[in-house]
Protein backbone atom coordinates (compact mmCIF):
# COMPACT_ATOMS: atom_id res chain seq x y z
CA UNK A 1 0.00 0.00 0.00
CA UNK A 2 1.29 3.44 -0.87
CA UNK A 3 1.24 6.61 1.22
CA UNK A 4 -1.14 9.06 -0.43
CA UNK A 5 0.74 11.96 1.15
CA UNK A 6 3.91 10.98 -0.70
CA UNK A 7 1.95 10.80 -3.95
CA UNK A 8 0.45 14.26 -3.32
CA UNK A 9 3.88 15.71 -2.59
CA UNK A 10 5.54 14.41 -5.77
CA UNK A 11 3.09 12.86 -8.25
CA UNK A 12 5.60 12.97 -11.12
CA UNK A 13 8.14 10.88 -9.19
CA UNK A 14 5.43 8.36 -8.28
CA UNK A 15 4.33 7.95 -11.89
CA UNK A 16 7.94 7.64 -13.02
CA UNK A 17 8.52 4.81 -10.53
CA UNK A 18 5.32 3.08 -11.66
CA UNK A 19 6.48 3.35 -15.25
CA UNK A 20 9.63 1.40 -14.34
CA UNK A 21 7.30 -1.48 -13.45
CA UNK A 22 5.38 -1.15 -16.69
CA UNK A 23 2.35 0.40 -15.00
CA UNK A 24 0.45 3.39 -16.41
CA UNK A 25 0.35 6.78 -14.61
CA UNK A 26 -1.93 6.80 -11.57
CA UNK A 27 -1.01 9.83 -9.47
CA UNK A 28 -3.54 12.28 -10.93
CA UNK A 29 -6.48 9.93 -10.40
CA UNK A 30 -5.31 9.05 -6.89
CA UNK A 31 -4.87 12.70 -5.93
CA UNK A 32 -8.35 13.48 -7.29
CA UNK A 33 -9.84 10.60 -5.28
CA UNK A 34 -8.02 11.86 -2.20
CA UNK A 35 -9.26 15.43 -2.73
CA UNK A 36 -12.83 14.17 -2.95
CA UNK A 37 -12.37 12.06 0.19
CA UNK A 38 -10.87 14.97 2.11
CA UNK A 39 -13.55 17.38 0.91
CA UNK A 40 -16.28 15.00 2.07
CA UNK A 41 -14.49 14.49 5.40
CA UNK A 42 -14.31 18.27 5.89
CA UNK A 43 -17.98 18.66 4.96
CA UNK A 44 -18.92 15.86 7.37
CA UNK A 45 -16.91 17.37 10.23
CA UNK A 46 -18.40 20.81 9.55
CA UNK A 47 -21.92 19.38 9.50
CA UNK A 48 -21.37 17.48 12.76
CA UNK A 49 -19.93 20.55 14.44
CA UNK A 50 -22.80 22.72 13.22
CA UNK A 51 -25.37 20.14 14.40
CA UNK A 52 -23.86 20.14 17.88
CA UNK A 53 -23.58 23.92 17.92
CA UNK A 54 -27.16 24.38 16.75
CA UNK A 55 -28.48 21.80 19.23
CA UNK A 56 -26.94 23.74 22.11
CA UNK A 57 -28.25 27.03 20.72
CA UNK A 58 -31.83 25.72 20.75
CA UNK A 59 -31.89 25.59 24.53
CA UNK A 60 -30.41 29.08 24.80
CA UNK A 61 -32.97 30.48 22.36
CA UNK A 62 -35.85 28.90 24.27
CA UNK A 63 -34.49 30.30 27.51
CA UNK A 64 -34.63 33.78 25.95
CA UNK A 65 -38.18 33.07 24.69
CA UNK A 66 -36.88 33.48 21.13
CA UNK A 67 -39.30 30.96 19.72
CA UNK A 68 -38.76 31.84 16.06
CA UNK A 69 -35.00 31.46 16.46
CA UNK A 70 -35.46 28.14 18.28
CA UNK A 71 -37.76 26.86 15.56
CA UNK A 72 -35.28 27.81 12.85
CA UNK A 73 -32.49 26.08 14.74
CA UNK A 74 -34.60 22.95 15.23
CA UNK A 75 -35.36 22.87 11.50
CA UNK A 76 -31.65 23.25 10.75
CA UNK A 77 -30.75 20.39 13.14
CA UNK A 78 -33.44 18.18 11.61
CA UNK A 79 -32.08 18.87 8.11
CA UNK A 80 -28.53 18.12 9.24
CA UNK A 81 -29.62 14.86 10.87
CA UNK A 82 -31.30 13.87 7.63
CA UNK A 83 -28.20 14.77 5.59
CA UNK A 84 -25.56 13.22 7.87
CA UNK A 85 -26.15 9.48 7.14
CA UNK A 86 -25.80 10.05 3.38
CA UNK A 87 -22.74 12.23 3.93
CA UNK A 88 -21.15 9.61 6.18
CA UNK A 89 -21.84 6.95 3.56
CA UNK A 90 -20.32 9.11 0.81
CA UNK A 91 -17.21 9.80 2.90
CA UNK A 92 -16.81 6.11 3.72
CA UNK A 93 -17.27 5.08 0.07
CA UNK A 94 -14.72 7.66 -1.07
CA UNK A 95 -12.21 6.34 1.47
CA UNK A 96 -12.81 2.76 0.40
CA UNK A 97 -12.44 3.69 -3.27
CA UNK A 98 -9.11 5.38 -2.56
CA UNK A 99 -7.90 2.39 -0.55
CA UNK A 100 -8.92 0.01 -3.34
CA UNK A 101 -7.13 2.13 -5.94
CA UNK A 102 -3.95 2.24 -3.85
CA UNK A 103 -4.15 -1.49 -3.09
CA UNK A 104 -4.24 -2.34 -6.80
CA UNK A 105 -0.84 -0.79 -7.48
CA UNK A 106 2.45 -2.69 -7.13
CA UNK A 107 5.27 -1.63 -4.85
CA UNK A 108 7.81 0.78 -6.31
CA UNK A 109 11.24 -0.57 -7.24
CA UNK A 110 14.33 0.40 -5.27
CA UNK A 111 16.79 2.69 -7.02
CA UNK A 112 19.34 -0.09 -7.57
CA UNK A 113 16.86 -2.51 -9.18
CA UNK A 114 17.64 -2.87 -12.90
CA UNK A 115 14.99 -1.95 -15.45
CA UNK A 116 13.64 -4.77 -17.58
CA UNK A 117 10.43 -6.23 -18.99
CA UNK A 118 10.87 -9.85 -17.91
CA UNK A 119 13.36 -12.42 -16.64
CA UNK A 120 15.72 -11.58 -19.49
CA UNK A 121 16.44 -8.31 -17.68
CA UNK A 122 17.59 -10.01 -14.46
CA UNK A 123 21.24 -9.53 -13.51
CA UNK A 124 23.46 -12.33 -12.26
CA UNK A 125 25.26 -11.29 -9.08
CA UNK A 126 27.31 -14.34 -8.12
CA UNK A 127 27.75 -18.08 -8.59
CA UNK A 128 28.72 -20.79 -6.14
CA UNK A 129 29.80 -24.35 -6.88
CA UNK A 130 30.53 -26.22 -10.07
CA UNK A 131 27.86 -28.23 -11.88
CA UNK A 132 28.71 -31.95 -11.69
CA UNK A 133 30.37 -33.58 -14.67
CA UNK A 134 28.74 -37.00 -15.06
CA UNK A 135 30.31 -39.91 -16.91
CA UNK A 136 26.79 -40.81 -18.08
CA UNK A 137 23.86 -38.81 -19.51
CA UNK A 138 22.22 -36.95 -16.60
CA UNK A 139 18.50 -37.63 -16.35
CA UNK A 140 15.56 -35.63 -15.01
CA UNK A 141 14.22 -36.53 -11.58
CA UNK A 142 10.80 -37.69 -12.71
CA UNK A 143 12.35 -40.33 -14.98
CA UNK A 144 14.57 -42.15 -12.50
CA UNK A 145 12.78 -41.03 -9.31
CA UNK A 146 9.88 -43.45 -9.72
CA UNK A 147 12.16 -46.32 -8.69
CA UNK A 148 13.03 -44.37 -5.52
CA UNK A 149 9.43 -43.65 -4.45
CA UNK A 150 8.17 -40.78 -6.64
CA UNK A 151 4.61 -41.74 -7.59
CA UNK A 152 2.79 -39.33 -9.87
CA UNK A 153 0.23 -41.83 -11.21
CA UNK A 154 -1.30 -42.61 -7.81
CA UNK A 155 -1.29 -38.90 -6.93
CA UNK A 156 -3.14 -38.13 -10.17
CA UNK A 157 -5.72 -40.82 -9.39
CA UNK A 158 -6.22 -39.34 -5.92
CA UNK A 159 -6.13 -35.63 -6.69
CA UNK A 160 -5.56 -34.90 -10.39
CA UNK A 161 -2.67 -33.20 -12.13
CA UNK A 162 0.12 -31.31 -10.34
CA UNK A 163 0.20 -33.51 -7.26
CA UNK A 164 2.82 -36.02 -6.13
CA UNK A 165 2.89 -38.98 -3.77
CA UNK A 166 6.24 -39.62 -2.08
CA UNK A 167 6.99 -43.07 -0.75
CA UNK A 168 9.86 -44.79 1.01
CA UNK A 169 13.37 -43.36 0.47
CA UNK A 170 12.20 -40.22 -1.35
CA UNK A 171 9.62 -39.45 1.34
CA UNK A 172 12.30 -39.74 4.00
CA UNK A 173 14.70 -37.57 2.00
CA UNK A 174 12.03 -34.89 1.65
CA UNK A 175 11.45 -34.93 5.40
CA UNK A 176 15.20 -34.76 6.04
CA UNK A 177 15.51 -31.72 3.80
CA UNK A 178 12.79 -29.83 5.66
CA UNK A 179 14.30 -30.62 9.06
CA UNK A 180 17.79 -29.68 7.89
CA UNK A 181 16.55 -26.33 6.62
CA UNK A 182 14.73 -25.55 9.86
CA UNK A 183 17.80 -26.42 11.91
CA UNK A 184 20.06 -24.20 9.81
CA UNK A 185 17.61 -21.30 10.04
CA UNK A 186 17.10 -21.58 13.79
CA UNK A 187 20.53 -22.75 15.00
CA UNK A 188 22.74 -20.79 12.60
CA UNK A 189 20.76 -17.84 11.26
CA UNK A 190 18.84 -16.79 14.38
CA UNK A 191 15.24 -17.31 13.22
CA UNK A 192 12.48 -18.33 15.63
CA UNK A 193 10.66 -21.48 14.60
CA UNK A 194 6.89 -21.10 14.26
CA UNK A 195 4.15 -23.63 13.54
CA UNK A 196 1.45 -21.34 12.06
CA UNK A 197 -2.08 -21.93 10.78
CA UNK A 198 -2.36 -22.79 7.10
CA UNK A 199 -5.95 -21.52 6.90
CA UNK A 200 -6.30 -17.74 7.10
CA UNK A 201 -8.91 -15.01 6.74
CA UNK A 202 -9.21 -12.34 4.05
CA UNK A 203 -7.43 -9.75 6.18
CA UNK A 204 -4.25 -11.79 6.38
CA UNK A 205 -4.01 -12.22 2.61
CA UNK A 206 -4.80 -8.55 2.06
CA UNK A 207 -1.99 -7.66 4.46
CA UNK A 208 0.62 -9.53 2.43
CA UNK A 209 -0.89 -8.38 -0.89
CA UNK A 210 -2.29 -11.64 -2.30
CA UNK A 211 -5.80 -10.16 -2.04
CA UNK A 212 -7.62 -8.78 -3.84
CA UNK A 213 -5.45 -8.89 -6.97
CA UNK A 214 -4.34 -12.55 -6.93
CA UNK A 215 -7.43 -14.36 -5.66
CA UNK A 216 -7.47 -16.70 -8.67
CA UNK A 217 -4.07 -18.07 -7.61
CA UNK A 218 -5.47 -19.26 -4.27
CA UNK A 219 -7.68 -22.05 -2.92
CA UNK A 220 -10.67 -21.00 -0.82
CA UNK A 221 -12.63 -23.16 1.60
CA UNK A 222 -16.40 -23.33 1.80
CA UNK A 223 -16.43 -21.30 5.04
CA UNK A 224 -14.56 -18.37 3.48
CA UNK A 225 -11.04 -19.10 4.69
CA UNK A 226 -8.06 -19.48 2.39
CA UNK A 227 -5.27 -22.06 2.18
CA UNK A 228 -1.96 -20.25 2.39
CA UNK A 229 0.15 -20.06 -0.79
CA UNK A 230 3.20 -19.53 1.43
CA UNK A 231 3.92 -19.27 5.16
CA UNK A 232 4.85 -15.64 4.47
CA UNK A 233 1.14 -14.90 4.95
CA UNK A 234 0.87 -16.38 8.44
CA UNK A 235 4.30 -15.26 9.65
CA UNK A 236 4.12 -11.65 8.45
CA UNK A 237 0.65 -11.17 9.92
CA UNK A 238 1.97 -12.04 13.39
CA UNK A 239 2.62 -8.30 13.72
CA UNK A 240 -0.66 -7.17 12.17
CA UNK A 241 -2.28 -4.26 14.05
CA UNK A 242 0.58 -4.06 16.55
CA UNK A 243 3.03 -1.41 17.74
CA UNK A 244 6.47 -2.86 18.43
CA UNK A 245 9.37 -1.44 20.40
CA UNK A 246 12.34 -0.61 18.19
CA UNK A 247 14.60 -2.49 20.62
CA UNK A 248 12.72 -5.73 19.86
CA UNK A 249 13.57 -5.56 16.16
CA UNK A 250 14.45 -7.35 14.00
CA UNK A 251 11.98 -10.17 14.53
CA UNK A 252 12.90 -13.25 12.51
CA UNK A 253 10.48 -16.13 11.95
CA UNK A 254 10.80 -19.43 10.08
CA UNK A 255 8.26 -22.17 9.41
CA UNK A 256 7.91 -25.40 7.46
CA UNK A 257 4.40 -25.65 6.07
CA UNK A 258 2.46 -27.10 3.19
CA UNK A 259 1.63 -24.44 0.60
CA UNK A 260 -1.27 -24.42 -1.85
CA UNK A 261 -1.43 -22.67 -5.22
CA UNK A 262 -3.93 -23.00 -8.02
CA UNK A 263 -1.21 -22.22 -10.60
CA UNK A 264 -3.73 -20.21 -12.60
CA UNK A 265 -2.17 -19.24 -15.90
CA UNK A 266 0.54 -21.92 -15.63
CA UNK A 267 -1.00 -24.36 -18.09
CA UNK A 268 1.67 -26.10 -20.11
CA UNK A 269 4.50 -25.02 -17.80
CA UNK A 270 6.43 -27.67 -15.86
CA UNK A 271 3.64 -30.21 -16.18
CA UNK A 272 6.04 -33.06 -15.38
CA UNK A 273 7.73 -33.69 -12.07
CA UNK A 274 7.88 -31.71 -8.84
CA UNK A 275 8.76 -28.24 -10.11
CA UNK A 276 5.25 -26.75 -10.18
CA UNK A 277 2.68 -28.37 -7.91
CA UNK A 278 -0.67 -27.41 -6.39
CA UNK A 279 0.56 -28.60 -2.97
CA UNK A 280 4.16 -28.47 -1.81
CA UNK A 281 6.25 -27.98 1.32
CA UNK A 282 8.37 -24.90 1.84
CA UNK A 283 10.52 -23.48 4.61
CA UNK A 284 9.86 -19.75 4.80
CA UNK A 285 11.82 -16.89 6.34
CA UNK A 286 10.18 -13.62 7.45
CA UNK A 287 11.84 -10.60 9.00
CA UNK A 288 10.23 -7.57 10.62
CA UNK A 289 12.63 -4.68 11.00
CA UNK A 290 13.18 -0.92 10.89
CA UNK A 291 13.73 1.04 7.66
CA UNK A 292 17.40 1.67 8.41
CA UNK A 293 18.02 -2.07 8.97
CA UNK A 294 16.03 -3.53 6.09
CA UNK A 295 18.74 -3.46 3.39
CA UNK A 296 21.19 -5.29 5.67
CA UNK A 297 18.42 -7.69 6.72
CA UNK A 298 17.75 -8.48 3.07
CA UNK A 299 21.38 -9.49 2.60
CA UNK A 300 21.32 -11.55 5.82
CA UNK A 301 18.18 -13.40 4.74
CA UNK A 302 19.57 -14.18 1.31
CA UNK A 303 22.79 -15.46 2.84
CA UNK A 304 20.78 -17.75 5.14
CA UNK A 305 19.18 -19.36 2.09
CA UNK A 306 22.51 -19.55 0.27
CA UNK A 307 24.14 -21.24 3.26
CA UNK A 308 21.62 -24.09 3.01
CA UNK A 309 22.41 -24.65 -0.66
CA UNK A 310 26.11 -24.58 0.12
CA UNK A 311 25.65 -27.01 3.00
CA UNK A 312 23.93 -29.39 0.59
CA UNK A 313 26.66 -28.94 -2.01
CA UNK A 314 24.23 -27.67 -4.65
CA UNK A 315 25.61 -25.27 -7.29
CA UNK A 316 23.57 -22.07 -7.55
CA UNK A 317 23.61 -18.50 -8.72
CA UNK A 318 22.18 -15.30 -7.21
CA UNK A 319 20.06 -13.13 -9.51
CA UNK A 320 18.93 -9.55 -8.91
CA UNK A 321 15.47 -9.35 -10.43
CA UNK A 322 14.59 -6.53 -12.78
CA UNK A 323 11.54 -4.29 -12.43
CA UNK A 324 9.43 -6.45 -14.75
CA UNK A 325 10.10 -9.74 -12.97
CA UNK A 326 9.66 -8.75 -9.31
CA UNK A 327 6.67 -9.78 -7.26
CA UNK A 328 3.81 -7.35 -6.67
CA UNK A 329 4.79 -6.47 -3.07
CA UNK A 330 8.57 -6.36 -3.51
CA UNK A 331 10.78 -3.31 -3.81
CA UNK A 332 13.87 -5.48 -4.37
CA UNK A 333 14.27 -9.23 -4.88
CA UNK A 334 17.11 -11.72 -5.10
CA UNK A 335 16.34 -15.09 -6.66
CA UNK A 336 18.57 -18.07 -5.98
CA UNK A 337 18.66 -20.50 -8.88
CA UNK A 338 19.94 -24.03 -8.36
CA UNK A 339 21.62 -26.09 -11.08
CA UNK A 340 19.50 -28.98 -12.39
CA UNK A 341 21.63 -31.40 -14.46
CA UNK A 342 18.59 -33.09 -15.99
CA UNK A 343 17.36 -29.80 -17.46
CA UNK A 344 20.91 -28.48 -17.94
CA UNK A 345 19.99 -25.09 -16.55
CA UNK A 346 19.50 -23.09 -13.37
CA UNK A 347 15.99 -22.98 -11.85
CA UNK A 348 14.59 -20.79 -9.09
CA UNK A 349 14.65 -22.41 -5.67
CA UNK A 350 14.45 -19.33 -3.42
CA UNK A 351 13.15 -15.80 -3.73
CA UNK A 352 14.14 -13.27 -1.04
CA UNK A 353 12.30 -9.95 -1.15
CA UNK A 354 12.42 -6.67 0.71
CA UNK A 355 8.90 -5.21 0.73
CA UNK A 356 9.76 -1.97 2.53
CA UNK A 357 6.69 -0.61 4.35
CA UNK A 358 4.33 -1.73 1.56
CA UNK A 359 2.84 -4.67 3.50
CA UNK A 360 3.11 -2.91 6.86
CA UNK A 361 0.74 -0.16 5.69
CA UNK A 362 -1.80 -2.78 4.65
CA UNK A 363 -1.44 -4.54 8.03
CA UNK A 364 -1.04 -1.36 10.11
CA UNK A 365 2.13 -2.82 11.63
CA UNK A 366 4.25 -0.15 13.32
CA UNK A 367 7.09 0.40 15.75
CA UNK A 368 7.94 3.19 18.16
CA UNK A 369 11.52 4.46 18.02
CA UNK A 370 13.20 4.84 21.38
CA UNK A 371 12.41 8.17 23.02
CA UNK A 372 9.74 9.13 20.47
CA UNK A 373 5.98 9.46 20.82
CA UNK A 374 5.11 8.92 17.18
CA UNK A 375 5.15 5.53 15.51
CA UNK A 376 6.48 4.48 12.11
CA UNK A 377 5.70 1.60 9.81
CA UNK A 378 8.00 -1.42 10.01
CA UNK A 379 9.68 -2.96 6.99
CA UNK A 380 8.86 -6.57 6.12
CA UNK A 381 10.96 -9.12 4.25
CA UNK A 382 10.32 -12.69 3.18
CA UNK A 383 12.25 -15.48 1.53
CA UNK A 384 12.29 -19.21 0.83
CA UNK A 385 14.94 -21.24 2.64
CA UNK A 386 14.06 -23.36 0.80
CA UNK A 387 11.28 -24.78 -1.36
CA UNK A 388 11.50 -28.41 -0.22
CA UNK A 389 10.21 -30.01 -3.42
CA UNK A 390 12.63 -28.11 -5.62
CA UNK A 391 15.47 -28.89 -3.21
CA UNK A 392 14.50 -32.56 -3.49
CA UNK A 393 14.68 -32.28 -7.28
CA UNK A 394 18.11 -30.64 -7.04
CA UNK A 395 19.48 -33.32 -4.70
CA UNK A 396 18.14 -36.17 -6.83
CA UNK A 397 19.55 -34.75 -10.05
CA UNK A 398 22.91 -33.50 -8.73
CA UNK A 399 23.62 -36.67 -6.74
CA UNK A 400 22.27 -39.25 -9.22
CA UNK A 401 24.46 -42.26 -10.01
CA UNK A 402 24.76 -44.34 -13.17
CA UNK A 403 22.94 -47.32 -11.61
CA UNK A 404 19.86 -45.24 -10.73
CA UNK A 405 20.81 -44.77 -7.08
CA UNK A 406 21.22 -41.35 -5.45
CA UNK A 407 23.97 -40.42 -3.05
CA UNK A 408 22.71 -38.58 0.04
CA UNK A 409 24.50 -35.26 0.72
CA UNK A 410 26.77 -35.57 3.75
CA UNK A 411 24.78 -32.91 5.64
CA UNK A 412 21.61 -35.01 5.36
CA UNK A 413 23.02 -38.41 6.36
CA UNK A 414 22.35 -37.80 10.10
CA UNK A 415 18.75 -36.86 9.22
CA UNK A 416 18.44 -40.09 7.22
CA UNK A 417 19.37 -42.38 10.11
CA UNK A 418 22.79 -42.94 8.61
CA UNK A 419 21.56 -43.88 5.15
CA UNK A 420 24.12 -42.61 2.64
CA UNK A 421 22.63 -43.91 -0.62
CA UNK A 422 19.07 -44.24 -1.90
CA UNK A 423 18.80 -47.53 -3.74
CA UNK A 424 16.21 -48.00 -6.51
CA UNK A 425 13.69 -50.77 -6.26
CA UNK A 426 14.53 -53.60 -8.67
Amino acid sequence: MHDIRTIRDDPEAFDAALARRGAPPAAAALVADDQRRRALATELQTALARRNEASKAIGAAKARKAEDEAAALMAEVAALKERLPALEAEEKAAGEALTAALAALPNLPAADVPDGADEDGNVEQARWGTPPDFAFPADEHDRFGTALGLDFETAAALSGARFALLRGPVARLSRALGQYMLDRNTLDAGYEEVAPPVLVRDEALFGTSQLPKFAEDLFRTTDGRWLIPTAEVSLTNIVRETILDAEALPLRFTALTPCFRSEAGAAGRDTRGLIRQHQFDKVELVSITTPDQSAAEHEQMTRAAEAILEGLGLPYRRMLLCTGDMGFAATKTYDLEVWLPGQKRYREISSCSNCGDFQARRMNARYRPAGEKNTRFVHTLNGSALAVGRALVAVLENYQQADGSVRVPDALVPYMGGTAVLEPRR
